[in-house]
């Protein structure tokens, strides 16, 4: 069973394995623990990752990233809207009114939902935790902001169908940092004592997330949390590309949004520029060449004008921690530790300003990319069967109050009741009591719109079926019936049109995979006459005639021009037969080269065999008791035997070495080996036969004692014992010498 935690983040994801030694952040097959949030789509296949980020220059409007955003939201939200101005790639509206991307797929325009996207960001990150696990994954954890509604939760779920997880439980950024923080505390306080109060404060690429959390020795309990969905890495880099699409715009006379592929250089450039103004107070340079229409650009700018800048932005940061201190109405010195996680944690303003709120020095004992898979990955082997875990209980909380509300035949109108109310413990039962006599509907939503993120705050309807009269009889039992309850959930893909993606995702992964055994098939033949090439005049050239190396050399050009120009874009069997085609000219030159490299050892190997056969045949012959059990016939046999192979190796070395090294050898290793084989099976039984045992002669004993008529006493201890012939006091005896062979 697999326990894997994904942190599927806005800008790069993680994947974090349980295994026996603990818990493992994983790398892709770029040997990099962080896999880019990008997909890209083409004309035969979809990149994801890595492979994907790296076309966002070049097919920069079929290559999407920061989709994270937009799920369980309407293509009609503002905040849909709003970000459109800041996309190179094109949004649509499905049939459902969610918010669609559009993009040229297989040569052809295709909308995709946003579960589908993630869908095959999260495949990807499966093939990755297979790849490191050498098994199949489907049982998982996967994380999301804590400011995530019911609507962007059960998106990211469906998006998990799609890639074929089983999420266990979705879990928020902020607890998957407590878990991966308190699970290894040693020197919690024990659980009938005063909890150790320790804040944590993510700042991510998307978003700002505040929590506090309550650890006693085997359980945490998150008391309240803060956060602001517009204060991330994004919103910095924003800052810096409209301060340099402004000054372009001034300087140069460019407009840069009207050219998407200027645009995503510049936030390449701009997200460089900030990392290192995090690590360099001075003037930095930001120079672009061929930047827009062939013109090169260049600025500069400094941390303190960046800041300033920013200004706006930073002044949020004390907002969250201020509200989760409200909400718990605890005072800064109950904060036992500060702890900062996040790729924008590493800004000095956004800590310098946290501690300085909080007065003391903030702490980073965690990993600040990793925590977030590492405790999902945590979580996962909690849930699963298959692990034992230190038993350690989580409490989270509800993010937003949430309400109920029905038809109430009573009072002749709509009745609402809250449920669970901000900060209330999650995961968490409540046992309702309506009276009811025939099938009625509940609408879940939450009840304060003002805390929401997203302007829609419906969660779902749920329709309770098969409710009919019952009798009243007195003093008669209660009967529990179960009833069923028909969902309608915003945003949730229903289960055909599910299942429908489920089936699109499976014909794309084939795909993608007999596009990557064509590319292969190609790369295949481009190495092979690279690598011909440059033996041909290297280690081979001693193996070819002239002539042949002239037609084969001819014959690797042509094949390099042919696939910059036909061959570009072939079907897999066609590099296949070019290939070999190529090898039926190549491979006995790299044969007769191997051979003449492994023959020496061959033949090394079969004298040494010859030399070892030969001294125990003449040991035999000048009648060394070591071997006087041998049987003569047989000895004769093994001795012409010895002396046929070394008259047959004597002949092929003397023949091969007149051979020109340009012909075929006139021995090949099989036949050598073959030999070798063959004079062990035929030999090594013969000579190897054991000495047979001999028993010593045992002493007749009569009622007086010994036949030799001696006192019947035991003999003393220390008396010399009858050794056999060769073997007297001080020499050793002689051994039978090992043979060295196969």
């Amino acid at each position: 069973m697999s326990v894997v935690g994904f942190d599927l983040g806005f800008q790069s994801c993680y994947v974090a394995v349980a295994r026996a030694g603990g818990i493992e952040t994983v790398a892709n097959e770029y040997s990099d623990r962080c896999t880019p949030s990008f997909v890209s789509y083409g004309p035969r296949n979809r990149s994801i990752g890595a492979a994907a980020k790296s076309q966002v220059v070049s097919n920069c409007q079929n290559t999407v990233q920061g989709f994270k955003q937009f799920h369980g939201r309407a293509f009609s939200d503002p905040y849909v809207q709003a970000a459109k101005s800041n996309l190179v790639y094109d949004l649509a509206q499905l049939p459902s009114g969610s918010t669609g991307i559009k993009v040229m797929y297989m040569e052809e325009e295709r909308v995709f939902s946003i579960e589908q996207v993630t869908g095959m960001l999260l495949t990807k990150l499966k093939e990755t935790a297979e790849s490191a696990m050498k098994k199949p994954v489907v049982d998982c954890v996967i994380s999301v902001p804590s400011y995530f509604t019911d609507p962007e939760r059960r998106s990211v779920m469906d998006a998990a169908q799609i890639a074929g997880l089983n999420c266990l439980r979705l879990m928020n950024d902020s607890t998957a940092v407590t878990l991966a923080y308190g699970i290894y505390k040693q020197d919690l306080p024990a659980p009938e004592e005063k909890p150790r109060i320790v804040l944590f404060v993510d700042v991510g690429h998307s978003g700002y997330q505040v929590s506090v959390c309550a650890f006693n020795k085997g359980k945490l309990k998150i008391l309240a949390t803060a956060f602001d969905p517009e204060l991330g890495g994004k919103n910095f880099d924003n800052i810096l590309v409209n301060h340099f699409c402004e000054e372009f715009g001034k300087k140069y006379k460019l407009d840069v949004k009207t050219k998407p592929r200027a645009l995503v250089r510049l936030y390449q450039e701009c997200e460089k520029l900030k990392r290192l103004m995090s690590a360099n107070s001075s003037d930095l340079p930001l120079n672009i060449e061929c930047f827009m229409n062939d013109i090169d650009v260049s600025g500069k700018l400094n941390r303190g004008q960046f800041e300033e800048m920013c200004a706006g932005l930073l002044a949020k940061v004390e907002g969250p921690l201020r509200s989760v201190m409200e909400q718990t109405k605890l005072k800064k010195e109950d904060i036992y530790a500060v702890e900062i996680v996040g790729g924008a944690s590493r800004m000095p303003a956004i800590k310098e300003r946290i501690g300085k709120f909080f007065g003391k020095e903030l702490s980073t004992t965690l990993n600040a990319d990793e925590a977030v898979a590492r405790g999902c990955a945590l979580q996962c082997a909690i849930l699963s069967p298959a692990f034992k875990v230190r038993e350690f209980s989580i409490t989270d909380v509800v993010p937003y109050s949430i309400s109920l509300k029905w038809n109430s035949a009573a009072e002749e109108g709509l009745s609402d009741c809250e449920v669970f109310p901000k900060n209330h413990a999650a995961p968490f039962s409540k046992v309702l009591t309506f009276f009811r006599k025939e099938p009625f509907t509940l609408e879940g939503y939450y009840n304060n719109k003002k805390e929401l993120p997203c302007p829609n705050s419906a969660i779902g309807q749920f329709l309770v079926k098969n409710v009919v009269p019952q009798a009243k009889k007195p003093k008669v039992k209660t009967k529990t019936v179960e009833l069923p309850i028909e969902n309608k959930l915003h945003w949730q893909l229903p289960n055909d049109v599910l299942n429908l993606c489920v089936e699109n995702e499976g014909k794309m992964i084939m795909q993608d995979k007999l596009e990557k055994e064509r590319n292969d098939a190609k790369n295949y033949v481009e190495e092979y006459v690279y690598e011909m090439r440059d033996k041909l005049h290297g280690i081979l050239e001693k193996f070819v005639n002239e002539a042949d190396r002239d037609t084969f050399s001819l014959k690797l050009e042509d094949t390099e021009t042919w696939l910059y120009e036909d061959g570009e874009d072939q079907q897999k069997q066609v590099y296949i037969d070019k290939l070999g085609d190529l090898k039926q000219m190549g491979q006995p030159i790299c044969e007769r080269y191997m051979e003449a490299n492994e023959r020496p050892k061959a033949f090394e190997e079969l004298g040494r065999q010859i030399q070892v056969y030969m001294k125990i045949v003449e040991a035999y012959k000048a009648k060394d008791e070591l071997y006087d059990h041998l049987d003569e016939l047989e000895v004769t046999r093994v001795d012409k035997q010895v002396k046929d192979a070394m008259v047959w190796m004597s002949s092929k070395m003397n023949q091969q070495n007149n051979q020109d090294l340009t012909l075929d050898p006139v021995v090949n290793i099989g036949e050598i080996h073959a030999k070798i084989k063959e004079l062990y099976s035929a030999c090594n039984p013969v000579l190897s036969k054991p000495k047979p045992k001999v028993e010593p002669p045992k002493e007749e004993k009569t009622e007086n004692g010994p036949v030799n008529g001696q006192e019947g006493t035991e003999e003393p201890c220390n008396s010399d014992k009858a050794k056999p012939a060769g073997t007297e006091e001080g020499t050793p005896e002689k051994k039978q010498p090992e043979m060295d062979i196969e």
